[in-house]
Parts: structure tokens; sequence; C-alpha cells
């Protein structure tokens, strides 16, 4: 896959940032200020290397997974295990669903390693690594070979993906506690700050949790390289996703970013390319304390607080209709008005473009 060896280019250009900026100036003149949507504007702006940003096509990419740290007693919302809720999913019961088909957000679910097999659907896309992870409190959770098998599958998925933006979150019993295992051992952020849930939770159910993620860190203490802290921890969502965020990110597409699992691949995949969270929109589905801080490690916030409390990916398809805004305030054109060029006179298309080389690192993921 030729696309898989370019870099990914920042988004840095002061230049185009400064046309980008005159012609919301402009817009201003008329129509007065749209306040956080002008910001937003320019990034896509800057994103997609023009003054008439637009979008196709968007998806949205669900990425389910089991793990096995939940046999220590953790449980998913309402008791669910991971395969019922990619059935509901997918059989549109969720507010997840019924939003995405509102905002015409094309829906699939990405069957990582859900330990059930499910039953074959249109809009489900089966890369199953294996049939859950294994108990990171007793051992890796994956191998680095099937680390390096879910990124694979991801860039992949990212390849032939239809559109250029998409949202990505992640589900599965134990997937929040995983992620924050991850990201706490990259950030080095104590793993309290991410665990705690915002929802009322029983104390003892609670320290439960930091029982077993603080034992699983404690046995892995000494794991540090990003890959290798993927294996640790887990989970086979994670993987996959952070391969579709570099090869999304490396065609200039933006990432819609919704829930705990999907910043554990965002940070992972910055290890890889630094400049990838260049191209992210963050969202929020539900009022998890741990994502504040997640957050907070990409100097950032959601887009919208709507105090959700459901399926990650439920906020991302709530806040794209902004997104969508944000890109047709720089290229819907009104009546009578001059359309201008797509691109500032006098300013080459080529700079900062990706030099061709490879991913970092990329001889050891293949």
């Amino acid at each position: 896959m030729a696309a898989s060896r370019s870099l990914v280019a920042p988004t840095s250009n002061p230049r185009l940032q400064q046309a980008l900026a005159q012609k919301l100036l402009r817009r201003q003149d008329v129509g007065g200020s749209v306040g956080e949507l002008e910001p937003l504007a320019i990034r896509i702006g800057l994103m997609q290397r023009t003054l008439k940003p637009g979008f196709h096509d968007p998806q949205l990419l669900v990425f389910a997974a089991d793990h096995g740290i939940a046999v220590d007693g953790l449980q998913g919302p309402g008791g669910r295990s991971t395969a019922d809720v990619v059935r509901q999913v997918l059989s549109g019961q969720l507010p997840l669903s019924v939003f995405a088909r509102s905002q015409r957000l094309a829906c699939h679910v990405v069957d990582c390693g859900v330990a059930e097999d499910l039953q074959g659907n249109d809009r489900l896309l089966a890369r199953k690594i294996a049939h859950g992870t294994r108990n990171a409190h007793m051992s890796s959770a994956m191998s680095v070979e099937q680390a390096h098998a879910g990124m694979r599958a991801g860039m992949e998925i990212g390849d032939k993906l239809r559109g250029n933006a998409v949202v990505l979150a992640g589900l599965g019993v134990g997937a929040n506690e995983s992620a924050a295992m991850v990201l706490s051992r990259l950030s080095e952020t104590p793993v309290r700050d991410l665990i705690v849930p915002g929802t009322n939770i029983d104390a003892r159910v609670l320290q439960q949790m930091l029982d077993i993620a603080k034992k699983t860190q404690q046995r892995h203490r000494g794991v540090t390289d990003p890959i290798e802290v993927l294996a640790a921890f887990g989970g086979f969502e994670v993987a996959v996703m952070m391969g579709v965020m570099l090869m999304a990110a490396s065609k200039r597409h933006v990432l819609l970013v919704d829930g705990l699992p999907a910043c554990a691949a965002l940070m992972l995949a910055s290890r890889i390319a630094q400049p990838v969270t260049d191209y992210c929109v963050f969202t929020r589905s539900h009022p998890h304390k741990g994502l504040d801080k997640a957050l907070s490690l990409f100097r950032s916030t959601a887009l919208m607080e709507l105090g959700l409390d459901s399926v990650d990916g439920t906020g991302a398809t709530l806040a794209w209709p902004l997104v969508s805004a944000a890109a047709a305030l720089l290229a819907e054109v009104a009546d009578g008005e001059d359309p201008g060029p797509a691109w500032p006179a006098g300013l080459s298309q080529e700079d900062d473009e990706p030099s061709g080389e490879l991913f970092p690192g990329e001889q050891r993921l293949y």
C-alpha cells in the first residue's frame, strides 16, 4: 500500500492560516461572528489544505473487542456483554445508530476481538485478531505480533475507507480500564486520574477497579515502548483503531475522536507519527472524569458538552453537523458573491507535503 508509506504531514501553514482567517473576517463584515466555529473552520481548512474545505461520505467506525481483564469482575454498562452491545448498534436500537442515520453517517462495527462469534451483517467488518485478549492482570494482554496484526488490519481499513472524515470510537467490557492503563503508562499519569468514572459508583466497585489496574500496571512495570505497552494492557480495538488513524491522517482526513479507547489509540498513533493529532476533533458521549484527564493530555476539550451518558461515538454523531457547518462557513458561496480561489495566490501547494518516507518504526510494524 503506497499510501501507508508516507508520513503524516503537519497541518501548520502560516500563510494558508492567514488566508483562511482573512476569508472569515470578510464573512464577519456581513454576517457577524459565529464564535468557536471559526477556529474550527480554520483547522479544517489547514487539514485539507484549501480555502474551500468540504466533506463527502463521512464514516462512523465502532471498534469492538473483549478484554481478558474483565474476568476479574468488571462489567459492561447495564451488565450487557460486548456482543450484545454490538448487536444493538447493528440493529439500530441505540441512540448512536439513530443519530448516525439522521446525520447520514455510514455506520460500521469492526469486530477486532469480540469473544463471541457474531452473525454476518453488511455493516459488520470482521477483523478478529482473537476471541478477546488475555487477562493483563496475569500476563500480557496480547503478543507484540498480535498488536502489529491489529495495526495492519486498521491501516487496510483506513486505506479503503470512503470519504474524508471518520468518527472513531471503541467499545467492550474492560475497554475503558485497558485504555486508562495504556494512557497512564504512556503519559506517566496516575491511573486513578484516568479510571475514575463520572457517574455514581459504589465505593467498593471503584476500589476493585483501582486495585486491578494498579496490580496490572505493577506486573508490567518495566514496559515503556509504545507497542509493548499496547501488547501489555490491550486491547485489540485500540490496535486496529490506531492503524485507521495513521492511514486516515496520512490522507488528510478529519478524525472525530470519541472516548477513552479512542484517546489511547491516538496517543499510540502519535508516538509513531506525532502530527496525527493535528487532524483530530475531540467529542464525548459520557461524563467519565477520566476522559476529562485524557482530553487534557492532548490539550483539548470536547467540541460539545451535552451531558450524555451513552455508547462512545454518540457524542460525535451529534457534533458532526457542527464540523460540517464549520467547513461550509468557508466553502459555501452566497448569491452574487465571488467564489474566490481554493488556494492562496503565490503559495505552493507542495509546501509541507509528506516527504514519502516511511512511518517512523514502519520496519518494525511490518
